[in-house]
């Protein structure tokens, strides 16, 4: 059976298109261009019945790498803590005091975003910072 190659996350939220901007400016990801045959995202949401504008909107990597974001606005709000989050890996191969400083520069740059600082772990040699973005969901800055 051959490997997969490719995936994407799947956010589900209540304002898809606000939930990817900040996550493009999190992980320095780019909106897409908007579907062929519009000039802009506001053409295509107008061309769209009333009841389906914003129901959706993504973000890529424009590397390449990383996996597409999508965003998909569902009724329903959020209730319990998610069972997958992203962790954002800033500290890789860093430890104790240096790694935490790194962390902390992240933090202190994803707060003015939205961003909320929920706990930091920290036992002198490994940290992450517990986060929450603009709709609630957690993450980490690792």
């Amino acid at each position: 059976m051959p490997s997969i190659k490719q995936f994407q996350v799947t956010f589900d939220c209540a304002e898809p298109e606000r939930l990817a901007r900040f996550w493009c400016e999190v992980l320095g990801y780019v909106v897409p261009s908007p579907p062929a045959g519009f000039a802009t995202w506001d053409d295509y949401r107008h061309s769209q019945a009333p009841e389906d504008r914003g129901s959706w909107f993504a973000c890529s990597d424009p590397s390449g790498v990383g996996p597409r974001l999508y965003f998909q606005r569902v009724p329903e709000g959020k209730v319990v803590k998610n069972r997958v989050h992203l962790d954002v890996r800033v500290g890789t191969g860093l430890v104790g005091e240096e790694r935490l400083a790194v962390l902390e520069a992240e933090c202190a740059r994803l707060v003015p975003l939205g961003a909320v600082r929920v706990e930091l772990l920290y036992d002198g040699h490994d940290s992450c910072i517990v986060m929450r973005d603009i709709e609630g969901n957690e993450f980490c800055i690792d």
